[in-house]
């Protein structure tokens, strides 16, 4: 099947089987191996990407089911060379350690703070309740999460 998609803001037209799941269209026909594969269940969010700004698993979609739309990456979050601030966040708070989750991570914390600017530590704890991370306790992470909130609204 032919797919049209928008991913990190480039057009691109690829023939698929329809039973190709979009985090192997995204690293294997694409090359954006940023998006990693964890579980292939839908349950660690290694594979988180925003579909249309919404955080999705990308092991849980075929890649025909997201003809038409547009796909970001963690490699399509940075503008101009510059981190995105939860990158930034990652970075100053040593929110991640292997690195594996990390892209999930951000992805789904851009979603929560694109919906709510000003997160409580437990908004932030339930927003990224489907990303498993099993290096850092979690607690780097809602600190770098809560540093974005900051800088995103000129706080910082």
């Amino acid at each position: 099947m032919r797919i049209n998609v928008t991913v990190n803001g480039r057009q691109y037209s690829s023939d698929v089987e329809p039973r190709m799941l979009l985090v192997h269209y995204l690293r294997d026909v694409l090359g954006l191996t940023g998006t990693h594969i964890g579980c292939e269940t839908g349950v660690c969010g290694a594979c988180t990407v925003l579909l249309n700004g919404e955080a999705v698993k990308s092991c849980m979609l075929f890649a025909v089911q997201v003809d038409g739309q547009e796909i970001t990456t963690i490699e399509g979050i940075s503008q101009d060379g510059q981190l995105h601030p939860v990158q930034q966040g990652f970075w100053e708070k040593h929110g991640l350690q292997c690195g594996y989750c990390t892209p999930g991570m951000i992805l789904a914390s851009i979603q929560l703070l694109k919906r709510n600017p000003n997160p409580t530590e437990e908004e932030i704890r339930h927003a990224l309740v489907g990303n498993l991370c099993r290096c850092t306790g979690y607690q780097q992470i809602v600190e770098a999460v809560q540093w974005a909130a900051q800088k995103m609204r000129g706080e910082i």
